[in-house]
């Protein structure tokens, strides 16, 4: 099963440590106890949306940016939710060539063109 709450302690807990921040700071400037935004990074509070809102306040976060990424972590949670659950037929190896390891340290990131046996792959730099 899915918890939600789970996801969104997971994201909340990605965002303070992308910052470098710690529990203590994020509480503090949020005006939550310390314990209790453990628990909900923990997954094992619900946070009310006024508490969800002092949380992003505190991270300088919009919570719809929040909930964004609990949106995306969910629907890969409900991929590999389902796929797990859905018998596969074994897939013959190798089903084409493989690319060996490949490295583009010092080529300009504009395009890299990786040629393999039977087809080419363009990378593009995002």
């Amino acid at each position: 099963m899915i918890l939600l709450r789970r996801l969104l302690g997971d994201v909340l807990r990605r965002q303070r440590q992308r910052q470098g921040r710690t529990l203590r700071e994020v509480s503090s400037s949020a005006r939550v106890s310390l314990g209790y935004l453990s628990e909900v990074e923990r997954g094992q509070k619900e946070a009310s949306s006024e508490l969800l809102s002092a949380i992003c306040d505190a991270l300088d976060v919009r919570m719809s940016e929040l909930m964004r990424e609990v949106s995306d972590e969910l629907a890969l949670a409900e991929l590999a939710q389902s796929a797990a659950a859905t018998p596969r037929e074994p897939v013959p190896t190798p089903v084409r060539p493989m690319l060996g390891s490949v490295s583009v340290a010092g080529v300009p990131p504009e395009r890299v063109t990786i040629k393999a046996p039977s087809e080419t792959v363009d990378v593009v730099a995002a």
